[in-house]
């Protein structure tokens, strides 16, 4: 039977430095198995949300890396912590992408969603007077 979650596990706010850790002349976090697949993630900025991205061609392991090491990455700089969202159907990726950035100010450029919603004008009316005769 074919797993119906959107999402089969996740790490919020891990250090960057995990990145760092080298046993036996190996890095440690590229044997662990849930950053092998594909999914999204956040950079966070302590703890603001940064960046928020996807691998769906390689990856969460080689995306965070990349991000986490090479300097020429335009994120390099910018982030502390990371948290990471195992998605086995990539058809899903694209839409928890677009739903976190679309739900947290990030220094994503994308623009997450094709229809955005405005509050109605009667509403804001009604607030608005609400607030006038406070």
């Amino acid at each position: 039977m074919p797993n119906k979650k959107i999402i089969t596990e996740y790490g919020r706010l891990w250090p960057r430095e995990v990145f760092d850790l080298i046993e036996d002349g190996k890095l440690m976090m590229n044997s662990y198995e849930a950053l092998q697949n594909l999914g999204v993630y956040i950079l966070f900025r302590n703890d603001l949300p940064y960046y928020v991205g996807r691998a769906t061609k390689t990856s969460l392991y080689k995306r965070l890396h990349d991000h986490s090491n090479k300097a020429t990455d335009k994120h390099f700089n910018f982030w502390n912590y990371f948290s990471f969202f195992v998605v086995p159907n990539k058809n899903h990726i694209n839409e928890i992408e677009g739903i976190l950035i679309a739900s947290m100010p990030t220094a994503n450029r994308s623009v997450p969603l094709k229809v955005t919603s405005k509050i109605p004008k009667n509403i804001t009316n009604n607030l608005k007077k609400i607030r006038q005769n406070k």
